[in-house]
């Protein structure tokens, strides 16, 4: 059995593309402070709700995001359409996540200023309101991808370390690229010794 039978029996039916439109239109209609407040929003409708893409595919599509340039949000858009409908559904993704900001940012453009946001106390009050429900956008996906990479307290120092490094803004050691860089590395010398020790057989039906 292939991967794509595999999935196709484990997930629900693939979306029409615009289903898969509409669903990320939504997702950047709603999602306030950036690609990781979007993350536990796109989970919610493609796992949990419409049961398109298994979790642990969920985040792998996004250690795939996370390592391409770009948008992280329009990336896991592009990483999830293309994984359900191909190149038409990453197509259709991730203008559906580009399209309410697009929008949004030309109406602020042409009837908000700056001078207009800061005098205004409703709007200045709506933006503070904000920003603790962002906050509360960010950690939530956090606290998911450390359950899905089953940390436990064996391994949960390394994230802390690793992020505490970054944070500390010393030369060379806290460049998030290079953590990314050791982190493969680290992946394929588990994998290689992994398949290495691997009984001979083990894993053929699977």
């Amino acid at each position: 059995m292939d991967d794509k039978t595999l999935r196709e029996n484990e997930t629900a039916a693939v979306p029409r593309l615009r289903q898969l439109f509409g669903t990320f239109f939504k997702i950047g209609a709603f999602t306030f402070g950036g690609g990781w407040a979007m993350i536990s929003i796109i989970e919610r409708e493609i796992v949990t709700k419409y049961h398109w893409v298994r979790r642990e595919d969920f985040y792998d599509l996004l250690a795939v995001a996370q390592s391409l340039p770009g948008i992280l949000a329009v990336n896991i858009a592009v990483s999830v359409g293309d994984s359900l409908r191909g190149k038409r559904g990453s197509v259709a993704a991730a203008l559906g996540t580009i399209m309410p900001s697009f929008v949004i940012i030309l109406c602020i453009a042409l009837f908000l200023t700056p001078d207009l946001i800061n005098g205004n106390r409703v709007v200045s009050a709506i933006f503070r309101g904000i920003r603790p429900a962002v906050v509360a956008l960010i950690v939530a996906p956090v606290i998911s991808a450390a359950k899905a990479a089953k940390l436990n307290w064996k391994t949960v120092w390394i994230p802390v370390v690793v992020a505490l490094t970054i944070w500390s803004g010393l030369p060379v050691v806290s460049s998030p690229v290079l953590w990314i860089a050791l982190g493969a590395v680290g992946g394929i010398v588990v994998y290689t010794r992994a398949m290495k020790n691997r009984k001979p057989g083990e894993g053929a039906a699977r």
